[in-house]
């Protein structure tokens, strides 16, 4: 086992962390801090989310292949809601080919339904797929983030609490026609 640590100090050469930032740099960065570790297709995962076993059985097998493309676990909505209150997610949309083409992130999501920024209730269909975080790279990740994150810094390192989010990458990267996510369905709760 080896541990890879998110330090504020883990920047690119030329950059150095500015005065009063606490924040962590956001969950790209993270990974991007286990560069030096990994060396074959993984999963990343968020720590404070359970994921069942099911999804972690197909991210297995689908990384096992070696395709060289990414794929993302989604689940349906309605599995992962919870009775304490409310929960963010993201709504994926999927191609023919069963590829994530966008991911709308929605927060303040209760009962398959939430409240749009005109004070509307917009119900979801319970059996929509969404985005937990789970997913699975090859190793080519690293290069993207490097790029993104030296981009995200020249253009956000004096705003206090700017983070560079892993799926916007990705979601930058399936834009550009550049990789493709295969969408997975885990029916776990």
């Amino acid at each position: 086992v080896d541990y890879a640590f998110q330090e504020l100090d883990m920047l690119p050469n030329g950059f150095s962390v500015p005065e009063g930032r606490e924040k962590p740099w956001g969950t790209g960065h993270a990974v991007l801090c286990c560069k030096n570790y990994v060396n074959q297709p993984f999963a990343a995962i968020n720590a404070d989310d359970f994921y069942g076993p099911s999804a972690y059985r197909q991210i297995n097998a689908c990384l096992a292949k070696q395709t060289g493309e990414y794929c993302m676990v989604g689940f349906r909505l309605k599995n992962t809601l919870t009775d304490d209150g409310t929960v963010a997610r993201g709504l994926c949309e999927t191609n023919a080919n069963n590829h994530l083409t966008n991911i709308t992130e929605i927060t303040n999501i209760i009962d398959c339904s939430y409240e749009n920024a005109e004070g509307k209730k917009i119900l979801l269909p319970p059996d929509s797929v969404v985005s937990m975080n789970m997913w699975g790279f090859n190793t080519d990740l690293f290069d993207y983030l490097e790029e993104g994150f030296n981009k995200f810094l020249s253009e956000k390192i004096n705003v206090p609490k700017a983070e560079y989010f892993l799926p916007f990458q990705i979601d930058e990267l399936i834009k550009k026609g550049e990789k493709n996510v295969e969408v997975l369905v885990a029916e776990d709760k």
